[in-house]
């Protein structure tokens, strides 16, 4: 059974319908959803991870980096970000007087709100869902909502505009998430997630940790920083880079920030939803690395299996 950050209706419930048809359990916030899978009340839990337009789900982010026991990220789902004004049945977009939406919802589509529906006010609320479900009410004092098309079938709504995101390039990233276990296989088009803390904030620290990535050929797909919230000032690295721990190139990664390092906490490494294979520089290939390993043995005068 698989949890999510829901409630039914959301993007997640969407972007969940990619990766199983199995029952699942929605729950109110991200917290919830990975306190779940620590207690295994799920085996599995589905939550946003990123978005191109927002940046990075700090609850997210600072709970899989900071909530308690550990977890690791064994898939992740891409989902282009489209949005629909939902009304009631028998309401037109010129009938449209006030909307309800979520305020990520809102930041992604204000431009078209203020070109389409310029006489209609806006009020940020709760999930998309849930404003899906209070439009739904003939009671409502809302007559539209700007929520995923999933949430505006749930509840019967009709679409009176389609696609209305201001980006429409925009794209939500998921990530689903386990307790510790067995890592996904590499495939070649992989990434692995950590957090690394520096021992003390000086001069150079970032640079310290970047370099470890730098030195082994290794590209960065997301970085941002976030407060250890246990005093001021003090921040750990949130990272995603390319490459597979089962690699070479990413193991001595791990390694070099293992000794560089306060600590390192490892979220995964797991197939890239895009399939984009890396671009390896010369020198950084499985090949080379044991190719190397095998002339360093010849030196010492001991056997690949004595490596071993």
């Amino acid at each position: 059974m698989i949890g999510y950050f829901g409630p039914a209706g959301t993007f997640t419930h969407q972007a969940l319908r990619t990766v199983s048809g199995e029952e699942a359990v929605p729950y109110s916030t991200v917290a919830a959803v990975l306190d779940a899978v620590r207690a295994g009340e799920v085996e599995a839990g589905l939550v946003p991870i990123e978005n191109s337009v927002e940046g990075g789900v700090t609850a997210t982010l600072d709970n899989l980096a900071l909530g308690g026991d550990p977890l690791v990220i064994v898939r992740e789902v891409l989902l282009p970000v489209s949005f629909v004004l939902a009304v009631r049945p028998g309401y037109e977009l010129a009938d449209v007087q006030r909307i309800l939406t979520h305020p990520h919802a809102y930041a992604q589509t204000r431009d078209w709100v203020r070109m389409h529906v310029p006489h209609a006010t806006v009020t940020e609320g709760g999930s998309t869902a849930a404003a899906a479900a209070e439009v739904a009410d003939p009671a409502s004092k809302y007559d539209g909502t700007i929520c995923a098309r999933v949430a505006a079938d749930l509840y019967e709504l009709d679409c009176a505009a389609t696609d209305i995101a201001d980006n429409p390039d925009a794209v939500t990233r998921f990530v689903l998430v386990r307790r510790p276990g067995d890592i996904p296989a590499p495939t070649g088009a992989d990434k692995t997630t950590l957090v690394a803390y520096m021992h003390a904030d000086h001069s150079g620290a970032l640079l310290e940790i970047l370099e470890q990535f730098a030195m082994r050929g290794v590209n960065l797909t997301r970085i941002e920083s976030r407060p250890t919230k246990k005093a001021f000032g003090e921040y750990c690295f949130s990272i995603d880079a390319e490459g597979h721990v089962g690699e070479p190139r990413m193991r001595g990664t791990l390694k070099g920030l293992h000794r560089i390092c306060r600590e390192v906490t490892f979220l995964g490494s797991y197939p890239r939803a895009d399939q984009v294979r890396p671009k390896i520089a010369r020198g950084f290939t499985a090949d080379e690395y044991e190719a190397a390993e095998v002339w360093m043995d010849s030196l010492l005068g001991r056997s690949a299996s004595e490596r071993r």
